[in-house]
């Protein structure tokens, strides 16, 4: 009965990579480091001209910036595990090395959603009241914002870990993912979860359920005010500044769907499709934030460029 007790105390957690392909994970491993080099040097990249060109020091690039700097966080807090299982074939994870990278995860993935909101109030600000673009949206209100979204996250996030803290577990447990997810957590518990799930829900719902909807609003009135606007090619310009932005909506939003329709209506699918939804959920975003806004955003891709031709001079 202690060894039991000893045991659940301190359960012992095993991250699943894909099941089967075991013999492939040095393969495997390669286009994950690749995916993982350009989302960290991307967004870096990002991070570097929006400090180094003070003609960036605007409201949009500091959200930008915002963004790259959470998918900073996202892909640095996956990292370690992706590459213990693929390139070590270590599984095992302790329980509260478990709840940090799951707090991180969650946190970072809130966060995110809430730039982006944020991002789509400044594209709101910036067609509706030009005049008043930067009146508006100064540097303290762009502070303030950045703490209030960091704030949140770190808040609604906590209580989700203390509450799986107290939860019993089997003395080993098999993880679906090669990283912690709270839902991933709750189904190993021996306990009633009653709570952990209710309380999981509920951050949901206020987190990216609340800022999904607002997203939405605030596009049905950019598109309101675009409509009103008389010339067609100061239409076609003002869609035009929002094309990065969606496309950075679509590419967080659509994975997350995905990844909950795969665990809600996909019980007879195979495990490998499981872990490839999670993968992408939390991979394809930091990768190709960088790569949108370089290639769609005039302004950050003008300067890569010009940055890349004084070093070969």
């Amino acid at each position: 009965m202690s060894v039991f007790n000893s045991s659940a105390l301190y359960p012992r957690f095993l991250l699943t990579g894909f099941s089967g392909l075991e013999s492939r994970y040095s393969l495997i491993s390669i286009p994950i480091f690749l995916v993982y080099a350009t989302s960290i040097s991307g967004n870096i990249t990002i991070l570097f001209i929006i400090r180094t060109e003070p003609s960036l020091h605007q409201p949009m690039y500091y959200f930008l910036s915002m963004l790259a700097l959470t998918d900073l966080g996202l892909s640095t807090t996956t990292l370690p595990t992706m590459f213990s299982i693929f390139w070590f074939h270590a599984r095992e994870i302790s329980f509260n090395a478990c709840l940090v990278q799951m707090y991180f995860i969650h946190v970072f993935s809130i966060i995110e959603s809430a730039v982006l909101l944020a991002m789509a109030f400044d594209r709101l600000v910036a067609i509706r009241e030009p005049l008043r673009y930067v009146a508006i949206l100064t540097n303290d209100v762009i502070i303030g914002t950045g703490l209030a979204i960091a704030g949140r996250a770190l808040a609604l996030v906590f209580p989700a870990s203390f509450l799986l803290k107290r939860l019993q577990y089997h003395p080993v447990n098999i993880l679906s993912y090669p990283f912690c997810l709270h839902q991933d957590l709750i189904k190993t518990t021996v306990s009633s979860r009653r709570v952990s799930s209710i309380y999981g829900l509920m951050v949901v719902i206020c987190s990216m359920g609340l800022d999904s909807v607002l997203l939405l609003l605030s596009y049905i009135l950019i598109l309101g005010t675009v409509l009103s606007i008389a010339s067609k090619t100061e239409r076609v310009k003002a869609l035009n500044t929002c094309i990065s932005h969606i496309c950075a909506v679509l590419t967080f939003y659509i994975p997350m769907i995905g990844l909950s329709m795969i665990r809600r209506y996909g019980q007879n699918a195979s495990p490998i499709v499981h872990v490839l939804m999670a993968n992408v959920y939390l991979l394809v975003p930091p990768l190709m934030n960088p790569i949108v806004y370089s290639v769609k955003t005039k302004q950050i891709r003008d300067r890569i460029l010009r940055k890349f031709k004084q070093q070969k001079v």
